[in-house]
């Protein structure tokens, strides 16, 4: 088989390097891909939201499947497109995708069909939200409606920084045209869970349960970022937990999308609080999550193409998935100044050393080669990604990992999977 993957971070490099361990697979390309993609890919200078670009590629080249990794592509039609074409794509068509290009089409979905979440109000006028948040009192839940790579969600502790959270999206847009609606939301306590599933839009096929870390500092504090680390089994998740996932939330989406005259074919990211045995969803990624994704393909069993060659084709009723009962942590690398304005061109030194050791895979996010060097080129830099026996080895091999390698004003957390570990609140390896 060929197979196009289009993307450039962690989560691409993830699915390139268990996809080039097919014996089904040929021939990868990756676009844009990334210094790590390029081992295992040919890379193009095509970059993910050329929509355009990527649909004469793919008409000139026909691959037996394309996999679509970011949410960008997904929205701008990619999977229309290429199915228009005759060609075979794992990802959602645009309607589909809007789950998460829409905050406010995914909360009125939800609350149309009875999807348990927390109450919410939407805006398009900055001082009717300021009011509602005065209202409502903090603590409180600020979301640009629209996509905002990870960044368009504040959890405001106070009404003052929920009112300056309104103000940066609604009239500064920061995050541009996804700030000219905004969700306000229920604050929900709890434990936070990344739930993934395949479906094919009515097979629907759970993946291992898995927990990211959205905040840039150790214990859980400082902004937001596109996720600092995730690790995989995730023990909040038991089978109760699982089967009112499944029941609730991912089987009852996609009957509320069909009944919409959607059908939805690729995989579901389900962010969830859980408490007390009770599931409310934070909100939806019409894509694998990133870092989630390099910890779950890392202990996932057997070939992964098939899977994702079943969703394309609409048909995931023979599908099994088996995992690796070793835990997998993985650490992401970011550049200085990361999230808000990461520094380029740093030179990246130890990634042999640290890929030398056994049961580490160094995925790369943003990195690029020039001459013989590997530099950083965006503010997530690499995924360091271990196995261990248990949570804790796993976590130790990947900060082993870590500590191999450099790169000037690299930051990241050093309590990834604390929560685990230690339980809520626990800070520190």
């Amino acid at each position: 088989m060929k197979i196009l993957i289009v993307g450039g971070g962690g989560r691409e490099h993830a699915l390139a390097w268990k996809i080039a361990r097919s014996p089904r697979v040929g021939k990868i390309w990756a676009a844009p891909g990334n210094a790590g993609i390029a081992s295992v890919a040919e890379c193009l200078p095509i970059a993910a939201e050329d929509v355009d670009a990527l649909l004469v590629f793919a008409r000139r080249e026909r691959p037996d499947l394309t996999v679509v990794g970011p949410e960008q592509p997904l929205l701008a039609g990619m999977t229309d497109r290429l199915e228009a074409a005759g060609l075979r794509v794992f990802g959602p068509c645009a309607r589909a995708a809007k789950i998460e290009g829409s905050k406010a089409f995914a909360k009125r979905l939800m609350k149309e069909h009875g999807i348990p979440s927390g109450d919410f109000e939407t805006f398009e006028d900055p001082d009717e939200a300021v009011a509602y948040v005065r209202r409502q009192g903090a603590p409180i839940v600020v979301k640009a409606d629209g996509l905002a790579a990870g960044k368009g969600v504040v959890v405001a502790a106070s009404v003052e920084e929920a009112e300056d959270a309104v103000r940066k999206i609604m009239i500064a847009r920061v995050h541009g045209e996804s700030g000219r609606r905004v969700v306000i939301e229920e604050y929900l306590e709890g434990e936070e869970l990344s739930f993934l599933a395949f479906t094919d839009g009515r097979t629907c096929l759970p993946l291992a349960s898995s927990q990211d870390h959205k905040r840039l500092l150790d214990g859980d504090r400082g902004p937001n970022t596109g996720g600092m680390g995730a690790y995989s089994p995730a023990p909040v998740l038991t089978p109760e937990i699982e089967k009112t996932a499944m029941d609730r939330v991912v089987c009852a989406l996609i009957e509320a999308l069909r009944a919409e005259g959607i059908t939805y074919r690729g995989v579901i990211y389900a962010g969830l609080m859980v408490k007390d045995g009770d599931v409310r969803v934070l909100e939806f990624n019409a894509r694998f999550g990133d870092p989630e994704t390099q910890p779950l393909l890392v202990r996932m069993q057997g070939d992964l193409v098939p899977v994702l060659d079943a969703v394309a084709a609409g048909d995931l009723s023979g599908a099994r998935l088996a995992w690796d009962p070793r835990p997998a942590v993985c650490v992401v690398m970011a550049a200085a100044g990361y999230p808000e304005t990461p520094a380029k061109g740093a030179v990246i030194e130890g990634l042999a050393d640290a890929g030398a050791l056994e049961d580490v895979v160094v995925f790369h996010a943003g990195t690029k080669r020039e001459g013989d060097r590997i530099v950083v080129s965006g503010g997530r830099v690499l995924s360091v990604t271990a196995r261990g026996k248990d949570l804790a080895a796993a976590q130790a091999r990947a900060y082993e990992a870590v500590a191999r390698i450099r790169f000037e004003g690299g930051q990241f957390r050093r309590d990834i999977a604390h929560r685990a570990l230690r339980g809520p609140g626990a800070r520190g390896i």
